[in-house]
């Protein structure tokens, strides 16, 4: 079962999410193998720290809270809040299989919150500008509750157009970097 988890930063806990940089890294590598995407969200700076992306595939629900919820900056106190939720990967690649490299252009992670009839199933026809794609679902796996992104694109406007406005209620697009310990 594949699993989205956005981690969101507390206001204020840069210097803990630094001094945690290691024991996140070393926890982060016992899911290596299970890992699909992974990576920071960054403020409008491009280098501030503002969240944490991690897309997995675990074996159940309760396997996905406790990767979410044992993170050593979760428990920590370093985020304030996870938006942690079953997800499809319709691409059926990793981010390290995507043809774009992990450097060139600008990436962002595109939250498209919604309910009621699901929108934005089929990938979108620029396959080759998306690092990973598909819907947020329910515990069931079923009830679509919305979609996520992983998008090279020119800027945030961009990227927010690989959904499809209306059929959610809100759009959130941030900047990302592909993840993992640095070379």
């Amino acid at each position: 079962m594949e699993f989205f988890c956005y981690h969101r930063d507390r206001p204020g806990s840069l210097a803990l999410r630094d001094e945690l940089l290691e024991a996140h890294w070393g926890y982060m590598d016992q899911y290596a193998k299970e890992m699909i995407a992974r990576g920071p969200t960054l403020a409008d700076d491009g280098d501030t720290p503002t969240g944490s992306v991690h897309i997995v595939d675990l074996p159940d629900p309760a396997a996905a809270r406790a990767f979410a919820f044992d993170e050593p900056n979760y428990q920590a106190g370093a985020y304030r809040d996870v938006l942690l939720r079953r997800w499809r990967n319709t691409l059926g690649r990793t981010m390290w299989d995507f043809p774009g490299g992990p450097i060139d252009g600008n990436r962002y992670l595109v939250l498209g919150l919604g309910e009621g009839q699901a929108a934005d199933l089929a990938v979108p026809p620029d396959r080759d500008s998306l690092i990973a794609y598909g819907p947020l679902l329910a515990d069931d796996g079923a009830t679509w509750l919305g979609t996520a992104a992983l998008v090279r694109a020119p800027g945030p406007d961009a990227a927010r157009a690989v959904l499809t406005a209306d059929r959610y209620a809100d759009i959130e697009v941030h900047n990302w970097q592909f993840g993992g310990r640095s070379s």
